[in-house]
């Protein structure tokens, strides 16, 4: 499975972004796709979480009401809207898919997308 994130860039405060995750390869195999952030000095941080099959969508308190993760089977593509932006939400953003084969389950990882929020 490769992973490849855009949307990122500079923002100001308060305005919004749409980052997406487009996945290829053994696309089949993802159970559960994933947002995470990490700034710099601090841990990866979990944004939020969908399942593949129905859904289920979740969000971090952190970015809860201000951020939807949504995703398109067809396109094998995953999102995340970001509004209301913060400057605490500048980070490198990474996309994450869960995976189970015959092999056992692994995680892969996008390159990251940089969000900058300015003000």
């Amino acid at each position: 499975v490769q992973l490849v994130e855009s949307g990122g860039g500079l923002v100001q405060v308060g305005g919004s972004l749409r980052l997406s995750c487009a996945a290829s390869g053994s696309t089949f195999s993802i159970n559960a796709m994933a947002w995470y952030r990490q700034a710099p000095g601090k841990q990866r941080e979990l944004v939020a979480t969908i399942t593949i099959s129905g859904g289920m969508p979740d969000h971090a308190d952190s970015v809860k009401g201000r951020a939807t993760i949504s995703r398109d089977r067809a396109k094998n593509t995953m999102y995340l809207q970001m509004n209301s932006l913060k400057p605490e939400d500048s980070a490198v953003y990474y996309c994450n898919a869960w995976a189970y084969s015959d092999a056992g389950p692994t995680d892969y990882w996008g390159q990251g997308t940089q969000v900058t929020v300015s003000s």
